[in-house]
């Protein structure tokens, strides 16, 4: 787990992520926004997955050190970050609304649908042309298990096929959005820090 214990536990406020590529992505989106987050008491806090969230809770929750918290989960956690908030205390009810009023925000399916989505196939595809991996993609592509799959499915197979490639593209597909554009869970928990 990448996580700075130290800088976490002295933050006023804290985004809680599953991984390294939504730190990735939340802290490029700051930077783009001109904030500094650490400066701001903000820290960006990797989980190592939605089922650890109920021990960040106990340590940065109103029953630990107090931290302002906020979140960030794919769909499919939406229900473990809920169960662990409740038993928290925080209790967000039944709805998503619930959810986002405490700051926990949901990607429609996870972090990368949500970029790819947002800058469309051929943009993601340029991203990874810039990087020198559009060979890596093609013979991802050609795979008989691929054959026929969306260029969306594709891009979003090829993010997680090495190691560290979720976290390198996360930041350069959040470098490559507008602004305007950018998907709405990272925007939102962005802003409620």
């Amino acid at each position: 787990m990448d996580l700075d214990l130290a800088t976490a536990t002295r933050a006023r406020a804290a985004i809680l992520v599953e991984g390294a590529s939504d730190q990735a992505a939340l802290e490029a989106l700051a930077e783009r926004r001109g904030r500094d987050l650490r400066a701001e008491g903000v820290a960006v806090v990797p989980m190592g997955g939605a089922t650890n969230i109920g021990r960040f809770l106990a340590l940065l929750g109103p029953h630990g050190l107090g931290a302002r918290l906020a979140g960030l989960c794919d769909a499919a956690e939406e229900d473990c970050f809920r169960r662990a908030l409740e038993r928290a205390g925080l209790g967000p009810g039944p709805s998503r609304a619930g959810l986002e009023a405490l700051g926990f925000y949901v990607c429609t399916a996870d972090l990368e649908e949500e970029l790819i989505r947002a800058l469309g196939p051929a943009s993601v595809e340029q991203v990874v042309r810039a990087e020198g991996e559009i060979r890596s993609l093609r013979i991802l592509e050609q795979q008989p298990a691929h054959r026929g799959d969306s260029p969306d499915r594709l891009l979003h197979r090829f993010m997680g096929t090495r190691s560290g490639r979720k976290s390198h593209y996360a930041r350069l597909l959040v470098g490559a959005l507008d602004l305007s554009q950018v998907p709405r869970p990272l925007d939102r928990v962005l802003a409620h820090t």
